[in-house]
């Protein structure tokens, strides 16, 4: 017995692995953000990496910048990563990987062969967001010099969750979620765009966040919108709020309204839902969307008296009707494209699988005809902690 046991033992031993392919952190450039634009012969790759030294909590005064860049043109993503170890002194490693922004030129001309490298390399996670460069170019957007956050893509990661949950306009998209939407006939992809606000030469020097004041920021902007894998247009601000509202991504945001007497009221939304629903009249499909919004009264600035009830109900009205105009206008906006990035052929799908067979082949120009009803129903929760404006008082 005790023979047996022995040799379990060795030949549990045998099947450790050990650390036969481990990387040490001295031999590995730690990539914190990657841009990728097309080049004329290819791809250009740009990987933003951490110095370590720079971002140590006890480093000296100011030296070098805290991150590093590194750019390469090669016919493919992979070969461009390899590449670069021609200037990196390290092998660049790509775990930690918290941003991907794709140039707007590569984007137009289809992002289906960089999303292969990325879902295909062992390296990757899919916890990092990915955002389009607005009239400008991914390398540019890696350059900048970010305040309040020492490595660019942190803060570029943050900005956009946070914004994703406090204003309703953009979208944070991962990996798995945007192949998910590439791969379904029913739903087109869309993606937040990034821009920067001043010029590009300025964005990459330290004098940029020496100053209260930066002369560059990066701003997180509008959607854009996708047919396959390849961009066609941006929606607008008011478009891509109404987009997140009807596809139930709104957590919280704020959004007023003008007041019959001049003014306007302000509102934060606490609590929004979404439902998409598919029906069939006379044989063919129709869509109704169901907008459920709980609001707070945030600011006043016109003359209405808030304690009355029928004030109250007017305003939710008021509400209603503004909101069904502008998700009316995104749909509108969307089936002159011919792109349903709101899902409602996977809405179709799931309820009536064989209409959606007839459909499927030919759902860009069905789409541009679907018959779309959205409704909303809000409701005034709080008026915060003054009930009139002090106009009114």
């Amino acid at each position: 017995m005790k023979g047996i046991k022995v040799l379990l033992c060795i030949a549990l031993v045998m099947l450790l692995a050990g650390c036969w392919n481990r990387k040490e952190l001295n031999d590995l450039a730690i990539c914190v953000g990657i841009g990728i634009d097309k080049a004329e012969h290819g791809y250009t790759v740009s990987v933003q990496v951490v110095d370590p030294g720079e971002v140590a909590a006890n480093k000296g005064k100011p030296g070098r910048a805290p991150v590093a860049l590194f750019s390469m043109n090669a016919p493919t993503v992979f070969e461009a990563l390899r590449k670069m170890t021609t200037v990196s002194p390290r092998k660049i490693y790509m775990s930690h990987t918290r941003m991907l922004i794709l140039g707007e030129a590569m984007a137009r001309e289809g992002i289906a062969p960089v999303l292969d490298f990325v879902s295909r390399d062992h390296e990757f996670r899919t916890d990092f967001y990915i955002a389009v460069a607005r009239g400008t170019t991914a390398s540019s957007i890696l350059k900048v010099i970010t305040p309040l956050e020492q490595i660019p893509s942190n803060e570029l990661f943050a900005s956009l969750e946070t914004s994703s949950k406090a204003w309703a306009p953009t979208v944070a998209v991962t990996l798995d979620q945007l192949i998910a939407d590439l791969t379904n006939n029913g739903k087109q992809a869309v993606l937040t765009g990034i821009r920067l606000t001043g010029p590009a030469v300025e964005g990459d020097r330290r004098s940029n966040v020496e100053q209260i004041d930066s002369n560059v920021l990066l701003e997180y902007s509008t959607l854009a919108a996708f047919r396959g894998d390849k961009l066609i247009g941006w929606l607008n601000e008011a478009d891509s709020k109404a987009y997140n509202y009807i596809a139930g991504n709104v957590k919280s945001t704020a959004g007023s309204l003008p007041c019959k007497g001049g003014g306007r009221m302000t509102m934060e939304v606490m609590n929004a839902d979404s439902k998409i629903k598919a029906s069939l009249k006379n044989g063919k499909p129709e869509i109704t969307v169901l907008i459920q919004l709980e609001n707070d009264i945030g600011e006043v600035q016109c003359n209405i008296d808030l304690t009355k009830m029928e004030t109250i109900e007017q305003v939710e009205k008021d509400a209603e009707k503004g909101m069904v105009e502008s998700g009316m206008r995104a749909v509108a906006y969307a089936k002159k494209r011919g792109v349903d990035i709101f899902g409602f052929g996977d809405a179709i799908h799931r309820k009536y699988p064989k209409v959606w067979k007839q459909l499927e082949k030919n759902w860009d120009k069905e789409f541009a005809k679907l018959p779309v009803h959205i409704q909303a129903e809000v409701k005034i929760r709080r008026l915060g902690t003054i009930s009139n404006a002090f106009k009114e008082k």
